[in-house]
């Protein structure tokens, strides 16, 4: 019988061959170093097993998966009045797009895009503080995990990203205009820098996805560490705008929820069934993980996962 183990171990093997890897992001220098060769996979299951294979141990910048979890903070804080300073549609523009901000005052397509996550960031230092927001994001995701000291932020990554992070300013500043930062953007925008700077592994990743997983729960604690409806909303947001301009291809190919980050990570989700976490740093056009986006891809042929089929678990292997 087919198991999930020697489903991965496959997968991997497959990506290790793979004379096509991508690039990885060269405009953050940290970034820029890292090892094209790098592939890792772990996924959680609902009853905790765990599979990992490839450098699923080695930690990573997640960068733009961050996103994933200020926005989880934001909800809990604001509920649906969050949606009054960040809509919920796709944008059909690169990640660090400005051509929306102006037609639409402001105020930014979804709360992944750069600007968006922006001002969801706004959001977290006005309610808890330049610096404070930092250890709350820490405090919200270290009971997630089972080394929970492990998680922590780069504080040499989140520096050169403010060295370089020149569009950020601008996205900033401008929303800035129209009003929708309220704070100043400095402090706006280190919070921002240091939320991307997230530092942790593919299987700290798989632990932290798991709340999604199960509807807003923490299975290792029990604890609803947010409503089931906001789970939901971050699904279908992950759905529909995690990949930037190539969501919909990642839905036609995946078919799960999914967030990536230039750091060459992907958290994608399978609702009520795995927390699934890729590394690969070789990006494709759009600025998502090529290896790992052909993993999950690969992961889901196997499987069966996908949400879009009429009887989308029937492939689950045991």
């Amino acid at each position: 019988m087919t198991t999930l183990a020697s489903i991965i171990v496959s997968i991997a093997e497959e990506m290790r061959t793979a004379s096509e890897r991508g690039t990885v992001a060269n405009y953050i220098p940290p970034l820029a170093r890292v090892d094209l060769n790098r592939f890792g996979m772990a996924v959680v299951g609902m009853d905790g097993e765990t599979h990992t294979v490839g450098d699923a141990e080695i930690p990573f910048s997640v960068q733009s998966v961050s996103k994933v979890f200020s926005l989880s903070m934001a909800l809990n804080a604001m509920g649906k009045e969050l949606w009054g300073r960040v809509r919920q549609e796709p944008s059909g523009s690169a990640f660090n797009s400005i051509i929306q901000l102006e037609n639409e005052h402001g105020i930014p397509r979804n709360p992944f895009i750069n600007a968006g996550a922006i001002v969801i960031a706004d959001i977290l230092v006005s309610r808890y503080g330049r610096e404070n927001a930092q250890t709350k994001l820490l405090e919200f995701l270290r009971p997630l995990v089972s080394d929970p000291s492990s998680i922590d932020i780069d504080t040499d990554v989140a520096r050169q990203e403010r060295e370089t992070g020149f569009r950020n300013m601008a996205l900033a500043n401008y929303m800035r205009t129209f009003g929708n930062i309220r704070n100043v953007v400095e402090d706006t925008l280190d919070f921002y820098f240091h939320q991307c700077a997230l530092t942790m592994s593919c299987h700290q990743l798989a632990q932290v996805g798991t709340y999604l997983m199960t509807g807003g729960r923490n299975p290792r604690t029990g604890e609803q560490v947010m409503s089931e409806r906001n789970a939901q909303t971050i699904l279908a947001l992950m759905m529909m705008c995690g990949h930037y301009d190539g969501s919909g291809a990642f839905a036609i190919r995946v078919g799960l929820p999914g967030k990536s980050g230039v750091g060459g990570g992907i958290l994608a989700i399978a609702p009520g069934v795995a927390s699934i976490a890729v590394w690969s740093p070789g990006l494709n056009a759009q600025g998502n993980s090529l290896l790992g986006t052909r993993a999950l891809e690969r992961l889901v042929q196997h499987t069966g996962w996908s949400v879009f089929r009429a009887n989308p678990w029937v492939a689950n292997p045991t």
